[in-house]
């Protein structure tokens, strides 16, 4: 059997964590602009903080695990 979901999670957080795709943290004129689909280095290294300790709650703390097949 193999397990999917370390691979849906990460996928699912990078494409909602994509920075200016939905929402950008901070923004170039307020601190959170929606759908912008602009970036800036603040709003990457923001994005990649909230992405690894996301990834670290849903893989490590509550052990998500998907199994197909």
């Amino acid at each position: 059997m193999s397990d999917w979901g370390p691979v849906l999670v990460t996928v699912i957080l990078f494409v909602m964590l994509t920075p200016g795709l939905l929402f950008q943290l901070p923004g170039k004129q307020r601190y959170v602009e929606f759908g912008n689909f602009h970036t800036s280095a603040a709003s990457v290294i923001v994005h990649s903080l909230l992405y690894f300790s996301l990834v670290c709650v849903f893989l490590l703390a509550i052990k998500i695990h998907i199994y197909i097949g």
